[in-house]
């Protein structure tokens, strides 16, 4: 499938049809969702995945009560990571034993300290958040290239979902990526002209 065509096609799925997508398949969105860019290569996220249908059903009202939750074959629950120190730490060993030339590990390294050390705790968790959104576009573009569907999710609860699926401080759930087949039709595309956009 051609890139414009994924993206023509991808559309926010409402309900899925409940049926499981392979692991195989599951697998492979994850290695593109793995590679997703990030700034200064941080990854400041991780991301669960839930499978089990008694946790989903828990997570439903803290959803609003959205029928993609339950209806969905997999949830993927993005948590934005602010924890730039560790972060910069384990970035810095992977290049390491990546082969990456020292004198490129410690400009990356210097950059990535520098800008993270001026800001705030609310600054890293917005960060980290904007950051989120990259491995998100990666995730329901991929999901479609693979022959289902998707649908980004930001009407939640998070601390529920945090205390449901006990994620740890200091990670903060953001986005949810239901993954499954679709049980219904998108809707026409809505967007606005070139002309308001581009300038």
């Amino acid at each position: 499938m051609e890139f414009r065509e994924i993206v023509m096609s991808r559309y926010a799925t409402k309900k899925f049809d409940g049926r499981k997508i392979p692991e195989g398949k599951v697998s492979e969105l994850l290695e593109l969702v793995r590679f997703a860019p990030s700034a200064i290569n941080l990854q400041p996220w991780k991301i669960k995945v839930v499978t089990d249908q008694k946790v989903k059903e828990q997570l439903k009202p803290a959803t609003w009560g959205q029928e993609q939750i339950t209806s969905c074959s997999h949830l993927l629950v993005f948590c934005a990571n602010p924890d730039f120190d560790s972060l910069i730490k384990k970035v810095g060993q992977l290049m390491k034993t990546s082969g990456v030339p020292e004198e490129a590990r410690t400009m990356v390294i210097g950059i990535a300290t520098d800008m993270t050390g001026k800001m705030s705790g609310e600054q890293k968790l917005c960060w980290a958040q904007s950051q989120l959104f990259l491995a998100l576009g990666n995730a329901v573009n991929g999901a479609r290239s693979l022959g289902f569907d998707s649908c980004p999710m930001g009407g939640f609860d998070p601390k529920e979902y945090a205390r449901i699926l006990e994620i740890p401080p200091p990670l903060v759930p953001t986005m949810l990526c239901p993954l499954g087949y679709a049980a219904d039709k998108p809707m026409p595309k809505v967007r606005f002209p070139k002309e308001e956009i581009f300038f």
